[in-house]
């Protein structure tokens, strides 16, 4: 019986496990959106949560325990210095999964999962390529005026 353990098995024995969610925590902090079955990303949710709180912690242990979990200093620092302040108002849910409908291959659930704050710079993209358009049709107005 698995009364009161917590966690996912995923079909793999805990170290394998273990080095499955160093990888996907690495990889969603470095690229801030990855694609992956649903129930490694609802896994992954909860170890992105807890890293996240460590690098709004700060400090050296704080460090010291998140590069105990992620073995890329550039990941870490990169944690430190502009995903945790990014995140400093809020108090959890730093993550989003959208489901993304069955894989071709065998079927599995897909998802993607990302840090809340992408949509915003998403957005941003949107608006200025709006501006761009609307600045060129006006300069091709002007020249088929003249």
């Amino acid at each position: 019986m698995r009364h009161l353990k917590s966690g996912r098995q995923l079909s793999r024995n805990s170290a394998h496990r273990w080095a499955l969610m160093r990888n996907l925590i690495t990889a969603l902090l470095r690229e801030e959106k990855i694609q992956t079955t649903d129930p490694k990303a609802k896994e992954l949710r909860r170890w992105a949560d807890r890293v996240i709180t460590l690098g709004k912690r700060g400090g050296l242990h704080a460090r010291r325990q998140a590069l105990s979990i992620m073995q890329d200093k550039a990941v870490v620092r990169k944690l430190f210095e502009t995903i945790a302040p990014r995140f400093k108002d809020r108090s959890g849910g730093y993550t989003r999964i959208i489901k993304l409908g069955i894989r071709r291959g065998d079927a599995a659930q897909m998802s993607l999962i990302e840090l809340v704050g992408v949509e915003t710079e998403k957005e941003a993209s949107k608006t200025g390529a709006k501006k761009r358009r609307r600045a060129r049709r006006q300069k091709k107005e002007e020249q088929a005026a003249a």
